[in-house]
């Protein structure tokens, strides 16, 4: 596997699966319907467990392009490769988003409300207030991306065996994400990464759906440009801080 198709596998199972967490939670007749945050968190924190042990040894899981700008950013990260890896995390956002669409297109028939419908693929302001908006997601991603820089990697014994937790080094990365989401989602939805808003937004806005509603372009920008620019300000205050 490639470091672009463990981008794109990565950003597809995060997305498979926080997708499909809002809709269990919020589509009519599932099993999980009305379950709340608590499991809305807990399900995108362990989706992106599962993206990072999976893409974590070929590419680093990025998974999230304002991640691969601010590495870039801070030097840790070829700025030659960025194109790519977002590139990557957009066809797995997509996939994966497009995949709920169908193994869950019975719950989306059977669900009335348009704005509930556009939930499960993309985020929307608690209380649509555009400087607070933008805030939310730029401090949400700082957080995220200050704290990825100071995480360390695990390290060689004599015999060149990895003294670390291996896949469990993932943990770390899905409790911060769990905290973010915990502390700081309930207003803007944390979105906290471009392609995992924008991919299902385009994917909502092409599958055929009844009643879905608006899409929202008019908000559309501020998980996108929010996060990166978090992003940029977090490796240029660790670069200070150094």
């Amino acid at each position: 596997m490639t470091p672009f198709i463990a981008e794109i596998v990565g950003t597809f199972l995060l997305m498979f699966l926080g997708c499909g967490v809002n809709a269990n939670v919020s589509l009519n007749k599932t099993y999980g319907n009305g379950s709340g945050w608590i499991v809305i968190t807990t399900g995108w924190a362990l989706a992106v467990y599962v993206g990072v042990v999976v893409a974590g040894p070929i590419s680093g899981a990025h998974i999230n392009p304002a991640v691969t700008i601010g590495l870039a950013v801070a030097g840790e990260f070829s700025v030659y490769d960025v194109p790519k890896y977002i590139l990557a995390q957009f066809i797995g956002a997509i996939l994966g988003a497009f995949l709920v669409w169908v193994t869950h297109f019975e719950h989306f028939k059977l669900t009335e409300d348009g704005s509930t419908k556009r939930g499960v693929f993309c985020t929307a302001p608690a209380i649509k207030n555009t400087s607070i908006n933008f805030l939310c997601e730029l401090t949400g991603t700082f957080v995220l991306l200050f704290t990825i820089l100071y995480f360390t990697d695990a390290t060689l014994a004599s015999d060149n065996t990895i003294v670390g937790l291996g896949s469990l080094g993932a943990l770390p990365v899905a409790l911060l994400v769990w905290v973010i989401g915990l502390a700081l989602g309930g207003t803007t939805g944390y979105a906290i990464n471009p392609a995992r808003d924008l991919g299902p937004r385009i994917v909502h806005a092409l599958v055929p759906m009844q009643n879905k509603g608006s899409n929202g372009w008019g908000y559309a920008w501020i998980p996108v440009i929010g996060p990166i620019a978090g992003g940029v300000l977090a490796a240029l205050t660790v670069g200070l801080l150094q």
